[in-house]
């Protein structure tokens, strides 16, 4: 919904200007920009932990955060900002990959925490929310995608390039039920492994194309996990 004649009062600006004018007024609301998204899944963790402080990275996550920064700062690109979740396995491996940013602003965000974002279809029997997370997770993720995952504002003249570190199942939802406009309900037929690189590109026109999903080439084989 940032397309130029949605952000326009057609009814107010044909009054004040005529119809003549509007093309002219379109053409100053379109973005110009192209906007980089790359969707960093958390490292291993301690899955064992019964609170979020307790699930911490373990040793091969850190190292697989390590990899991961190493990878993203070899990518030479000028990174505006690091948004990550606001949980600690993410806030972690946020924190070992900006060694390798410095410089980079660090933005914290409870939208962007782990959920189940909508009934995955068809189901798992492994993994079984209660229905009312699929109403709180699912309008927190939908709201962190409308707030992160659009084109770039009118006033953006170059490209940009931000990183996102967060969860397997914000990633999957944002790339497949909305970013692509895939069926939602398969959000969880995709796999993501720890430390991965998913990269979105924004167009200007609204287009988005998915460049990487879930990368992890950067890795020797026997540091890749799913955990």
């Amino acid at each position: 919904r940032r397309e130029p004649l949605a952000l326009v009062n057609l009814k107010k600006k044909n009054d004040e200007t005529g119809e003549e004018e509007l093309a002219a007024y379109l053409d100053h609301c379109e973005a110009k920009a192209t906007r980089h998204i790359f969707l960093i899944r958390h490292s291993q963790y301690n899955s064992d932990g019964r609170a979020d402080k307790d699930r911490t990275l373990t040793p091969l996550g850190r190292e697989q955060a390590e990899l991961t920064g190493r990878r993203l700062a070899s990518l030479g690109l000028k990174f505006d900002k690091i948004i990550h979740s606001s949980m600690t396995r993410a806030t972690e491996t946020t924190e070992i990959i900006s060694k390798y940013l410095p410089g980079v602003r660090k933005i914290s965000t409870d939208l962007l925490r782990e959920g189940a974002p909508i009934a995955p279809d068809p189901p798992v029997f492994h993994w079984k929310p209660e229905t009312v997370h699929y109403y709180e997770d699912g309008a927190r993720i939908e709201a962190a995608f409308r707030n992160f995952i659009h084109r770039a504002d009118v006033k953006q003249e170059e490209d940009s390039y931000e990183i996102f570190v967060c969860h397997a199942n914000v990633i999957r939802y944002i790339v497949c039920s909305r970013a692509l406009q895939f069926p939602p309900a398969g959000w969880l037929r995709m796999s993501l492994n720890n430390g991965s690189i998913t990269h979105l590109v924004i167009r200007p026109n609204g287009r988005v194309a998915l460049r990487a999903l879930g990368d992890t080439g950067f890795m020797p084989p026997d540091k890749i996990t799913r955990s």
